[in-house]
């Protein structure tokens, strides 16, 4: 299970009860959405305190973020994509050193879907790689921003995939997306996941094996069925993963 820890830092009381007997039941990480890890605002270290706090509260094994900026003289509520340079490069890694040293521990960084390009001196797999090497922190792999972004910025969204270092994938997103246009897919997770998206998470798994995944649906929820069929669907392809990364190895 993942959960937002800005919906759930200091919330007690009847919620605060459900939401721990979850965490005891299942092992849930939680995946930020206002730390801002590329903006020029300072970093909020009294947030970063309380999330590290709310980890040990319920055993979070992860905090995640998105390598994006979100604030500029205050929250802008949207997830915007930061320029491709190595001045980038250093300004978020060294953010990112910061927030690893309060919370203990490697932090992961989602590869973000965007709408409009930055300025860039590296490719976005480029920037991402860097990033990772300079600060030393994990990635979120998420499969559908590579191919919303793919359709959107016209690359080819395996040339991206294999331009990624992976060797330090946490775990994998998955969802769906809303057709705008033919040349337009906007990142909402409010839709079944489509075929290409499938077919880029088992390319995904054939370099990882079955590398733990999340599945992301955040509204239009249909019924309970229907979501555990996309379940069943990543966990055959997880097979199919451990199949291929077995005969690899021999």
């Amino acid at each position: 299970m993942e959960a937002a820890p800005e919906n759930w830092i200091g919330v007690g009381g009847r919620f605060g009860r459900q939401f721990r007997a979850m965490a005891e039941r299942y092992p849930i990480v939680l995946h930020g959405l206002s730390l801002d890890i590329g903006g020029p605002d300072p970093i909020d270290t009294e947030l970063v305190r309380a999330v590290r706090a709310l980890m040990s509260d319920i055993g979070a094994p992860l905090y995640s973020e998105h390598l994006t900026y979100c604030a500029v003289d205050g929250h802008l509520y949207d997830l915007l994509p930061i320029p491709f340079t190595e001045e980038a490069v250093r300004h978020v890694a060294e953010r990112v050193r910061l927030v690893q040293d309060i919370i203990g521990q490697p932090i992961a960084l989602e590869n973000a879907s965007y709408y409009a390009q930055p300025y860039t001196d590296l490719t976005e797999a480029q920037f991402i790689n860097a990033v990772q090497c300079e600060s030393g922190c994990d990635l979120l792999l998420d499969v559908n921003n590579i191919y919303v972004n793919a359709i959107n910025h016209c690359y080819d969204p395996y040339d991206f995939l294999d331009a990624l270092s992976l060797d330090r994938v946490r775990y994998i997103h998955i969802a769906g997306h809303y057709d705008e246009a033919p040349d337009l897919k906007v990142d909402t997770h409010g839709a079944a996941v489509i075929d290409p998206v499938w077919d880029l998470l088992a390319a995904a798994y054939r370099r990882l094996g079955p590398v733990p995944t999340l599945l992301e649906r955040d509204f239009n929820l249909p019924p309970l069925p229907h979501l555990l069929q996309e379940v069943a669907r990543v966990r055959a392809l997880q097979h199919d993963g451990r199949r291929s990364a077995a005969g690899a190895q021999c």
